[in-house]
């Protein structure tokens, strides 16, 4: 029998959102600081006996049985199967730590840790540079969804990062090692709530895949904030103060950008968090819906969890380790 399991985090992107799209990136190097967390989505990639009904199941929202990878509906799936040219009976199966389409990074994700099964299981040893080059050509290029490349260099190598997108398409992760006495007051004043309203990324993202000259200078003052936030760590003033404020600087600007990630609802909890105290805010993900993540002092939580009751929180932590294999049966 040979089975192959894949832990992969998902990631909440603070800065420089957008500058990882090649609509931008083409033009002025990229950059986004984000971290991984420790909620993960998880693949099971099972290689079968001969004798099966059908070569192919894969098993998520539905369960698909097919003989022909053509046939295949779950568009990752079929691509990453096309890519490998997989032509043997295997199943997948795949579940998460939180609902898809939420702007956490879960189809970046499952790219991820479907390539990393398959690089197990091929015995192909492949790096953590090139699963994630693979990941993003076939989301970028093969499906053409307009998304940026941030989500799978973080699903990959985890930690806290500095991920920067270079104009000939090379891309490079510097990790920051924060002290625990830093990172645990950054991820206490961390305050997430899912607003239950989900949506695709790629169609939020639509408007930026040809860049007016307005759009393009506005991903440019987000990027400045990376490098702000920077500077703030080699000054050691990165406080949550400090990353609240730019949080909503990023916030303005990505409004600014496009007019598709916020609206009333959300505008109006942003506004709420920040009259009961928050440092600032801002919608994860491309937008449109998903989790929205305040910087908080901890002494208001409960002030906050009374305010935004209706709202599941989710508590998060740094997850050190990008994907990783953590079960494998190979046998012959």
């Amino acid at each position: 029998m040979k089975l192959v399991i894949s832990k992969t985090p998902l990631r909440i992107s603070l800065f420089g959102g957008g500058t990882d799209l090649k609509s931008y990136y083409k033009f002025k190097n990229g950059a986004v600081l984000s971290l991984s967390i420790n909620k993960y989505l998880y693949v099971i990639l099972k290689k079968n006996e001969k004798v099966v009904d059908f070569k192919y199941r894969i098993n998520w929202s539905k369960t698909e049985f097919t003989n022909k990878i053509s046939q295949i509906e779950h568009p990752l799936v079929r691509e990453i199967f096309k890519y490998f040219k997989i032509n043997f009976p295997i199943e997948v199966s795949t579940f998460s730590d939180i609902p898809a389409n939420s702007g956490l990074g879960s189809s970046s994700a499952f790219a991820v840790g479907l390539i990393s099964c398959i690089s197990k299981l091929q015995k192909l040893n492949y790096s953590r540079e090139k699963i994630c080059s693979i990941a993003a050509k076939i989301e970028i290029d093969i499906l053409k969804r307009n998304i940026g490349k941030q989500d799978h260099y973080a699903s990959a190598y985890g930690g806290f990062n500095l991920i920067e997108f270079k104009k000939k398409g090379s891309v490079i992760v510097k990790n920051i090692i924060l002290n625990k006495s830093l990172e645990n007051k950054i991820i206490s004043s961390f305050f997430v709530i899912f607003l239950k309203k989900q949506r695709n990324a790629s169609d939020i993202l639509s408007n930026q895949k040809n860049l007016k000259k307005i759009n393009f200078n506005y991903l440019t003052e987000i990027k400045k904030i990376v490098y702000e936030g920077i500077e703030h760590l080699d000054k050691k003033t990165f406080t949550p103060k400090i990353i609240g404020q730019l949080l909503s600087k990023n916030w303005c600007f990505k409004k600014k950008n496009n007019i598709k990630v916020s609206y009333r609802k959300v505008d109006k909890i942003y506004k709420e968090g920040l009259n009961l105290g928050a440092y600032g805010g801002k919608l994860l993900g491309a937008g449109g819906g998903g989790y929205f993540l305040f910087l908080i002092n901890k002494k208001r939580i409960n002030k906050f969890r009374k305010k935004f009751f209706k709202y599941p929180e989710i508590k998060v932590k740094i997850a050190h380790k990008g994907t990783e294999i953590i079960y494998n049966i190979n046998e012959k």
